[in-house]
Parts: C-alpha cells; structure tokens; sequence
C-alpha cells in the first residue's frame, strides 16, 4: 500500500507563530496527510515540556505524538523533530534579527538532509533510522513554511523537487504591505535601502483597509535599530520568493478582511485557526497552561463579569507600567484573570503594588479581586461564559481567539504587527477601544485602564458587533465554508 502523503512544517521560531503552525499541521493531519513539524532544538524543549502528558514515544531525538492515545509508536499523524538554531544556549532568542539570519545558515541544510532522507531515500542507514521513527511514513511530498521563516525554507522545496506552501500567520493586511514595498517605495512612503519611514502621513493601500503609519510597519517596530537594514532586504527577498510558492494560506477570514482578500487574490483565507483545542496532543505552547486554575476559578464568577488580561510571549514593561497595570485592574472593581508571564517585566522581577497580593489572596476565588497566572489555556479562557473583556497585545492570533469568540477588547499594542491589527479591532471592526499612554508620562494610567474597561463592558453595540464575527468566522471554518474550502482546496493539490 502507498504510503500517505508527508508534509514537512516550518514555523518561525517564536510563541506566536509556532502555535499556528501545529494547528496547520494537525488540520492536515485530520485530512490523512503525515507531518513532520520542525522546531529548533531550544524550542522543541518547550514544546515538549509543555505538553499536557508525556509523549508517547521518542526516538533518535524525535517525538512522535500518537494523538494522546498511546498505542504502537508511530500510528500518529504528527511528528516533532529538533534543529539547531545556530544560537548559543544563553544568547537572547528573543532578538528576531539574529535569530533570523543564523537560521539559513544553520537549520536549512538539515531541512533538507531530513527531505532527502524521508521514505528512506538517503541510504540503507538512513532507512533503518526512518523505519524507527515511524511506521508506513514516505518520502516528503511537500514543504509547508511560515513566510517570516525567509526564502530559505522555499530553496529546500526547489532543490528537493517537493511542492511548497507559504503560511502566514498575521493578518492580510499586513502580508499586503509586504507585497506592496515597492508600491510603498516608489511613492516615498518608505526608504529603499531599510524600509524606514519618510513621511509621518498615515496611508491606506485601498479604502476599505486599515488606515497604516509608515512608522508602525512591521519592520520599523520589531525593536532597536541594529539590523533594520538586514531585516528589511530579508523580508524584500521573502516577497519574490513567495510568488513563486504554490499557496500563500492566511490565518484570517473572509468576512474579516473583505477588501485586503480582493485586492490580494493570492492570499487564500484558511481560518481563523481554532488553537490551543487539541487534548493530549502538542499544541505549541512555551510554558505548561494553568488549566485547572483558570477555569476552576472562572467557574466561580458571574457570567460576563471577568476583565481577561494577556499579552502574549513578547511583551516586556518596565516596572512603574507593570504596577499601574495593576492598580488600574483593581481600579475597574471587576474579578480579572491576569496572565502574569516569568519574564513579562524588565529584569524579570515582578514588584506588585504594595499590598496587592495580599488583597488578592484575601478575596480567595470568589471575592471578585483577581487571579495571577504564568500561562493560560486562551482559547479555554475566552470561550468561557463569565469572561466579558480582553485587554490584549493584539497579537494576531490573541485577536482572532478574541473575535472567534465574541469577545470585545482594550487593545494595547507592543511591537510588529500589532498597531495594525489594532486599526482592524478599533477603527475597522469597531470592536475595541484603544489603551492609550498619557502623552507627558507615557504610561497607561490606571485611571485610563479602568475607564477602557467599563466603556468596553458597557457598550452594547460593540458587543453585538464582535458577536456577529463570531459567527462570520465560526462559518467559514465550517464545512461549505470559504476557509475550510480552501483549505480542502490546498490538500487535495497535495494528495495529487
């Protein structure tokens, strides 16, 4: 019997983009493709950590998932395997310049050591070594990359002869600006050589898209200065790479990006992406979900009552923004789930407010004050009922977990692509109201995180709004649907 056909995933070596990436990879997992999911090495470590039990088997520094079900080695559809990054173990991943660069340099030629090794194509060595890892897996038939991964993921599939699918993860608005550089260049809006910005006039690439700041373009605000040139020739080679790729698949819908979806036909919506759902499975998280917590103590509150705050794995404030933050959620008065990561503040310290622990510890799970959390399950947390306001980073994925499940937002943007993503929340959508720092002190007062909030939670219109894209979304992942079409679309090419 032929064996199935085997897609090797790739995402982009952080939280945000590792997490749809397995989602993918699951999906085509549900429509009988094999997969090899590849994470570096550092973050292969994470993902297995934080998985809900131990993986079922692991062989030659691979992890085959048998879907939670134990039962002979290999019978899974999914397989994680490690790289290296070219990073030292103590170097700071969370610089995207360098971590960028090493990876062409270091995981490309194991990418494709792994392609040309599959279905035992690499030696009698190799094949034993193939048969250990799983039963009945075959020669790689395709490469399924992150854009943000670069060009070199696509070389793979050229030189191996295999198809290839560029997956992005953001928003289609932002991909769009990214087709659109030498639109942006041509007319001095951008620089040609960084992609810095020329003029602080705000632009829109067509009139029912997001309203965009050349300033808050993706890679004007990734961090510091060092290696702004590098990045942005990096993104400008990933640009005419993709228009070679087979599929461009977009984590976004229809009816959320009407306009960027007819301008770019290119970019097929495939979700958005139900994350964070696969029980016993690997869903890609860094660090271990306080399950039980969040929701044991979210089952004591009142429905709509809770203020849930998360900002996913990059955000970093100092520490006279971090304790504002919280008087502001003591402020609002409402029972608020916090999601507080190790490293969200600068030096990795959290200093509280005077007494604010204590007062939390006082209210227990059902005295309405709050409750603190390393991680959470997302996805869990705001499909429950008593949650009634997101105060996000406006990641894309926090964004749309948000609108799949009807909740409004305070949208506090960090770095990349989450000022645009905002425009989409508040100005596009109208779903949100935008948190604001005071223009002397630039900070967020609490004065300010508590007024959002109660505007937010107080507004009727917004709230049917959110609510009728939950519906738009939950359909076109539904089978008829335009998402779940496309993406049946784009494995039936696979299978062929």
């Amino acid at each position: 019997m032929a064996p199935p056909p085997h897609a090797l995933v790739v995402p982009f070596p952080a939280q945000g983009h590792v997490i749809p990436l397995m989602e993918v990879a699951h999906a085509l997992a549900d429509r009988g493709v094999v997969v090899t999911f590849v994470n570096t090495e550092f973050n292969h470590g994470r993902v297995v950590a934080a998985m809900p039990s131990p993986p079922s088997a692991r062989q030659n520094g691979e992890t085959v998932n048998n879907g939670g079900g134990g039962g002979k080695r290999g019978t899974g559809r999914i397989r994680l395997v490690a790289v290296p990054d070219g990073m030292g173990p103590d170097e700071d991943r969370n610089n995207l310049v360098r971590l960028t660069v090493l990876m062409q340099e270091h995981m490309a030629p194991r990418v494709e050591e792994l392609i040309r090794r599959s279905g035992g194509g690499g030696g009698e060595e190799e094949e034993e070594e193939a048969a250990a890892v799983g039963d009945g897996w075959g020669r790689i038939t395709c490469v399924v990359t992150d854009y943000n991964v670069g060009t070199w993921a696509l070389d793979v599939a050229r030189r191996t002869g295999v198809k290839s699918a560029a997956v992005w993860p953001a928003s289609a608005a932002v991909m769009a600006s990214l087709l659109s550089i030498q639109e942006l260049i041509r007319d001095k809006i951008i620089d040609a050589q960084d992609g810095s910005a020329l003029t602080q006039d705000a632009f829109q690439l067509s009139p029912d898209m997001p309203v965009m700041h050349p300033a808050h373009l993706a890679w004007n605000c990734i961090g510091n200065d060092e290696g702004q040139e590098l990045l942005f020739r990096y993104l400008l080679a990933g640009v005419r790479a993709v228009d070679e790729c087979d599929y461009i698949l977009c984590n976004s819908f229809r009816g959320a990006e009407a306009a960027t979806f007819a301008r770019f036909p290119k970019i097929l919506p495939v979700g958005p992406f139900l994350t964070g759902e696969r029980p016993g499975k690997p869903v890609g998280h860094f660090w271990r979900p306080e399950d039980d917590a969040c929701m044991s103590w979210l089952d004591a509150q009142p429905a709509r009552s809770v203020v849930y705050v998360a900002f996913g794995s990059f955000t970093v404030f100092d520490k006279r923004q971090f304790q504002e933050l919280a008087r502001g959620l003591e402020l609002t008065g409402r029972p608020f789930l916090w999601v507080v990561r190790p490293d969200i503040v600068h030096g990795d310290v959290h200093e509280y407010p005077d007494g604010f622990l204590d007062r939390l510890a006082a209210s227990g799970n059902t005295g309405g004050r709050g409750k603190l959390v390393a991680w959470a399950p997302q996805q869990r947390v705001l499909a429950h009922p008593a949650v009634a306001c997101f105060v996000s980073h406006c990641g894309w994925n926090s964004t749309m977990e948000g609108v799949r499940n009807g909740v409004p937002f305070v949208a506090w943007p960090y770095f990349a692509d989450q000022f645009v993503n905002r425009a989409y929340i508040c100005d596009i959508w109208r779903v949100g109201l935008p948190a604001v720092a005071n223009k002397k002190s630039g900070v967020v007062t609490k004065e300010h995180i508590a007024g959002r909030v109660e505007e937010v939670m107080g507004d009727a219109g917004m709230r049917e709004r959110v609510e009728a894209m939950m519906v738009v979304a939950h359909e076109s992942i539904q089978e008829g649907g335009c998402s779940h079409g496309n993406f049946d679309m784009f494995v039936e090419s696979i299978l062929s």
